[in-house]
């Protein structure tokens, strides 16, 4: 498989994707748990359907200490006993926030309040801040098709 358009050379989509980078590092000062962080990339990525995302951050995350369990229960997280309260409000926060038209009003309210029970304002900031930035990734990856399977841990750190 090949995607339709280059990401890595076309120098329109590297100034996009530095953009992006950007964003996404700008949360790792925030005290947002890295573990967390991870766990939510992976899910959104997941829902979305981009392979390419999900090899990437199921791989970071096992090359950061995350263990096989977790990452393969994250895709069932809701009947997993694995995960704490603060990552399954974090998880719900990301599966309501990527699935935006799914529900009329956005985000219920309860989401939010139980995520802003376990995460303080930076954290939050931080967790809102990596949902909007891989649902972006995602959509590019998605619509052109990125192939999966290559990725190696860190490759793009």
């Amino acid at each position: 498989m090949e995607a339709r358009l280059d990401l890595f050379s076309n120098p329109v989509a590297g100034k996009i994707m530095k953009h992006f980078t950007a964003a996404g590092k700008a949360v790792k000062d925030a005290g947002l748990p890295e573990s967390t962080r991870e766990l939510v990339l992976l899910r959104v990525s997941q829902i979305n359907g981009c392979g390419f995302c999900v090899d990437m951050h199921a791989k970071d995350a096992a090359a950061a200490g995350e263990t096989a369990q977790r990452l393969h229960l994250v895709a069932a997280w809701r009947e997993a006993t694995v995960f704490t309260d603060a990552e399954r409000a974090a998880l719900e926060l990301a599966e309501q926030g990527t699935r935006i038209a799914d529900a009329a009003g956005g985000v219920p309210e309860e989401v939010w309040a139980n995520a802003a029970k376990h995460y303080d304002e930076n954290q939050l900031v931080a967790l809102v801040a990596t949902i909007a930035t891989i649902n972006a990734f995602n959509r590019f990856n998605v619509i052109v098709q990125q192939p999966a399977g290559w990725y190696q841990p860190g490759q793009f750190a």
